[in-house]
């Protein structure tokens, strides 16, 4: 139910910069960059479980991890490697 909420307030929030800020191309334009490179992101981390499944490798797909391996590529993804092995969970 708290995932849904979280959903809702999000929309909003859009909306609402949208309204102050006014739905200038530009504007529009950012939140599709972010909307996308989020979704690579988690595709990148869904790609990465599938593959690491045999090597018992799991990092779970949430805003942070995505946001991280979305803007920073594969570095990103590397990063998230190398701190799930470092702090060994």
């Amino acid at each position: 139910m708290s995932h849904y909420l979280f959903l809702v307030i999000g929309i909003l929030v859009v909306f609402l910069i949208m309204i102050v800020a006014g739905t200038s191309a530009h504007l529009m334009r950012w939140i599709g960059k972010l909307a996308v490179r989020l979704v690579v992101g988690a595709l990148l981390l869904f790609l990465l479980n599938v593959i690491g499944e045999s090597f018992s490798m799991h990092i779970p797909i949430n805003l942070a991890t995505a946001a991280v391996s979305g803007f920073l590529g594969l570095p990103g993804l590397a990063a998230l490697m190398i701190i799930k092995f470092s702090i060994g969970v």
